[in-house]
């Protein structure tokens, strides 16, 4: 990526010297009472029973900073009420009285809605207005690796072809795409028959166990993996000729499906007495080779089928297959299909929730005991009878819970985000190319480092901050008016030392102002100050304030580049156009947000200059 200017990351804004106690400096904690909504679906996982000494944290790792969401206001919603409640959702999303700087209510079933609706009405120029608010995602997401988990229940599904059109449309607009099949609902099938064998050996999979592949099982196994590798061959492939289409005299939109043996896999081996034959795990990826399947402009498909330097066939779970493909080839996503169409929902204020930081996915799953074994499998305590353990038994909410987990564990393998979707009818195309979403996004914590400030750091901040007032640039702060205001600081530490920091105020009629942004010199170009930016705007949206100002002498370039546009101090509400110093003649900037997708796009952005 081309590097930043000087400036880039040294961000400021100059409150004037008559601003004191008069302005509105509230407590800017907040709950994260935001909730969410999940389903459930048979899939292997492991009892504590399973677990061996792998340990299961404890509700006192949980994340608390000031961005998390609590688990205990986290909700399922089964699949089953989704429509029961659409008629009730829309009447209140007919009546709903917006407060002042509440964020705008989108009830899940509109979210739904919102596609078909640009896409169909084009009379008014919705389409238009679509298709340039996609410009930035398709730029953003062009020649980034995107893996895409399908679970084999999608074969069967009305829309598979749709999604396969809609897959080799991110292809045509330039994503190199890696697909992993799962084959999990065809095997159930075939081992139906077999219901009155012992379940532990028979290859079923059950919630308290996985898959033990023994060798009838693995025979099926074989030939289930090649119908469902072959069925989206077909399918894609058709697609990827209808929509990249045969350019005369030009071989350079054409792209194939390339199937093959792009890892290797070890057996599981015996976990608690307990031989899974020929289940096993990813052992090596072969990063290389999916990169010159790439380079070809191809795709790439993997099944749940791994190979063996020695020759030997194992069954590899295709979830945690996905995480680690996505993870070595260092892919910008990975998508996970939620078969049954589970969506996240505030169980107070039915408004979805649409997305996660690491930190809250973390904090879900510790509020559940769940992890994921470093050999792919779940590991969740279901031998009890407490409201978590009930939760999970009812349908829809295992399924999203383990998707959740995976997506972890991509993560914490350097994926920068993860999104779990419903299978419906252009989801995949509007989660990636709209900023409204549909399905629920799980990105990693760029905020990470970042918290509020205490008087210990008053010191820190006045020699981050010196110079700059020396300068001229930033009005003087004096330590005991930091310590006076230290609560409204919030600061950017690593090792212990305080490498940037901002001050968030707030004032009457949802108007927020972000100053005193500051990145040391040492620490620049690392993406630091937009990471502060970010994390101020999203407290900001989360206590009301959708306007976000700040008031600037030297580096107004840097804020437009960032969405803030010149404003006139009228903009301003009035108990801080009473403080303006008009001897300074500071220029106004303003953003208004209109939700966390808004400041999803443009974490999406800075993090890619980053890179």
């Amino acid at each position: 990526m081309e590097e930043e200017e000087d400036d880039d990351d040294l961000m400021m804004e100059e409150y004037d010297e008559e601003e004191d106690d008069e302005i509105v400096d509230e407590d800017l904690s907040v709950d994260g009472n935001d909730d969410i909504e999940f389903e459930e679906a048979v899939i292997p996982i492991a009892t504590t029973s399973d677990k061996q000494n792998i340990t299961i944290p404890s509700n006192d790792d949980m994340d608390t900073s000031e961005l998390s969401l609590d688990p205990k206001f986290i909700d399922f919603l089964p699949s089953d009420q989704v429509k029961e409640e659409e008629d009730l959702l829309l009447d209140e999303d007919n009546n709903i009285n917006e407060g002042e700087g509440a964020e705008p209510y989108i009830s899940t079933q509109l979210l739904k809605a919102r596609l078909h609706d640009l896409l169909e009405d084009t009379e008014n120029g919705s389409f238009v207005k679509m298709f340039r608010g996609s410009a930035s995602y398709i730029a953003n997401h062009r020649g980034t690796i995107a893996v895409y988990h399908i679970p084999g229940e999608l074969l069967a599904w009305e829309g598979f072809p749709g999604l396969m059109d809609d897959i080799a449309l991110t292809w045509l607009l330039g994503m190199k795409i890696v697909l992993v099949a799962g084959c999990r609902h065809q095997i159930d099938l075939r081992l139906e028959e077999d219901e009155g064998a012992d379940r532990g050996y028979s290859g079923k999979v059950m919630m308290s166990s996985i898959r033990v592949t023994d060798e009838d099982t693995l025979r099926v196994v074989k030939e289930e993996a090649g119908f469902v590798r072959f069925e989206i061959e077909r399918r894609l492939a058709k697609s990827l000729r209808l929509h990249g289409g045969l350019v005369k005299g030009s071989e350079s939109l054409v792209g194939n499906v390339v199937s093959g043996n792009f890892y290797s896999a070890q057996p599981f081996g015996v976990i608690d007495g307990i031989d899974y034959c020929w289940t096993g795990f990813p052992r090596k990826v072969e990063v290389e080779r999916i990169r010159q399947v790439h380079e070809t402009n191809d795709i790439v498909l993997l099944t749940s089928l791994g190979v063996s330097p020695s020759g030997e066939i194992f069954n590899v779970n295709s979830e945690f297959l996905a995480a680690s493909v996505a993870g070595a080839v260092s892919a910008s996503k990975i998508v996970y299909f939620n078969v049954h169409g589970t969506l996240f929902q505030n169980k107070n204020t039915n408004k979805p929730v649409q997305n996660l930081r690491a930190s809250d996915a973390k904090n879900l799953l510790t509020h559940y005991n769940m992890k994921i074994h470093p050999k792919g499998f779940a590991l969740v305590d279901l031998d009890g009878n407490s409201p978590q353990q009930q939760v999970l038994r009812t349908p829809g909410s295992m399924e999203t819970l383990i998707k959740v987990g995976y997506s972890m564990v991509a993560l914490e393998k350097g994926v920068k985000r993860a999104h779990i979707l419903a299978p419906e009818n252009g989801a995949l195309v509007q989660e990636l190319y709209t900023r409204d979403g549909c399905g629920t996004l799980i990105s990693r914590d760029l905020y990470e480092g970042i918290r509020r400030a205490d008087v210990n750091d008053v010191s820190g901040i006045y020699d981050l901050i010196d110079p700059l007032v020396r300068a001229g640039t930033l009005v003087p702060r004096p330590k005991s008016k930091l310590e006076k205001e230290i609560t409204g600081y919030y600061v950017y530490t690593r090792d212990g030392l305080i490498v940037a920091t901002g001050q968030l105020k707030r004032f009457e009629g949802g108007f927020a102002e972000i100053g005193c942004l500051v990145v040391n010199k040492d620490y620049r170009k690392g993406g630091r100050g937009d990471a502060m930016l970010g994390y101020l705007e999203r407290l900001s949206l989360q206590c009301g304030a959708r306007k976000v100002f700040v008031l600037s002498t030297q580096t107004m370039d840097w804020f437009i580049e960032r969405g803030f546009r010149e404003v006139s101090v009228e903009s301003l509400p009035p108990s801080r156009q009473a403080l303006y110093n008009k001897k300074r003649k500071s220029k106004i900037y303003m953003k208004e947000i209109d939700g966390e997708r808004d400041l999803d796009a443009a974490e999406l952005w800075w993090s890619n200059q980053v890179s």
